[in-house]
């Protein structure tokens, strides 16, 4: 019979054995789960990070991204960081673009193609004040003052409405817009331009505070279409790793359609609070419901497909204004497989 004294070394033995199975197990999961996980992709946004990248966002801090084994960095935009141009420079892996942004890069050469379009309207938008103007149809822009920023899409689009409205520039006043809404608040003039789901959410409801009566002129109801923000990468990306892109987009479209969909508002608005300090809770709500608007304006509506006729549109405005000297064909540049 073989003695607890001879016995209890063996046992030790095969618990030290196990124990170190256990650990080595656990330390290669983790190592695996560490290397998914860090393959690292820069973001550029277009513009400021706020409720207008709400679903980039969200794919960031609710996991859409994490799980397709990535971790984003996202970057804010502006004038001086233009997310095509990182492409270009590799400094960026995707980026958002507006259409006459992707469309002037690519007249100029620029290897870029779309894999997603975020929002299915354009955001931008003219406010007046109903109870000093009435406008029913494009011609009602007669004798108005209206603010444009000269050198940018805004002007391009109320050109083209104009155009459509048979009106000569002649017959209209067209007025050099700032950061600054004084000229509008003063009546010097009759129209300011504004993004719907932000600035149009902020002036709105410091108006009607004050017991002002807004409206706002959308070029899309006058059957004007201008693509704004989309999912860019390179050429080189997309034909050396079609899978990164593909779960770039698929994370991408989940962090969208949560923010779209989820009834969960207020994690929503905290995550977009980590960026945006400066708008309170309120407006955060009000402009969140603005932004679902133009995200999935319709129900049967997929998130993040892209428009082909809505681009060919962009592409034709922008010629018809001179913004291009030929012919791109966009559509060449518009990669529809990674929305369904």
């Amino acid at each position: 019979m073989i003695g607890v004294r001879s016995v209890f070394p063996l046992l030790i033995d095969r618990f030290k054995g196990l124990l170190f199975l256990v650990i080595a197990l656990g330390v290669t999961f983790s190592v695996l789960d560490l290397a998914i996980a860090q393959e690292n992709i820069t973001y550029r946004l277009k513009w400021l990070i706020n409720m207008s990248t709400v679903g980039d966002i969200v794919a960031v801090h609710q996991g859409g991204f994490h799980e397709q084994g990535l971790t984003v960095t996202l970057k804010s935009g502006g004038p001086e960081r233009d997310a095509i141009r990182d492409l270009e420079l590799g400094h960026a892996d995707f980026g958002v673009a507006s259409g006459d942004q992707v469309i002037q890069a690519i007249a100029k050469g620029s290897p870029v193609v779309v894999v997603a379009q975020l929002f299915q309207k354009n955001p931008l938008q003219w406010v007046y004040f109903k109870d000093k103007i009435r406008i029913d149809g494009l011609t009602d822009l007669k004798n108005k003052t209206i603010g444009v920023t000269f050198g940018k899409n805004d002007e391009i689009i109320m050109r083209t409405l104009l155009a459509k409205s048979g009106l000569s520039e002649r017959q209209v006043r067209l007025y050099s817009v700032r950061l600054d809404y004084t000229p509008f608040y003063k009546g010097v003039a009759d129209l300011w331009p504004v993004y719907i789901n932000t600035q149009g959410v902020e002036i709105g409801h410091k108006l009607m505070a004050s017991g002002a009566s807004i409206a706002f002129l959308d070029p899309e109801s006058y059957g004007v279409t201008f693509v704004a923000n989309s999912v860019v990468t390179s050429k080189r990306l997309l034909e050396e790793h079609p899978d990164r892109v593909h779960r770039f987009i698929k994370g991408l479209i989940k962090g969208w359609t949560t923010a779209v969909e989820s009834l969960d508002t207020n994690r929503i608005v905290d995550d977009v609070r980590q960026y945006d300090r400066d708008t309170s809770h309120d407006l955060l709500f009000a402009q969140l419901d603005q932004t679902r608007a133009l995200v999935k304006p319709e129900k049967n509506l997929s998130i993040g497909r892209i428009n082909v006729p809505a681009w060919e549109q962009t592409e034709m405005i922008m010629r018809a204004n001179q913004q291009i000297d030929r012919p791109v064909n966009v559509g060449t540049h518009l990669r529809l497989e990674f929305v369904e």
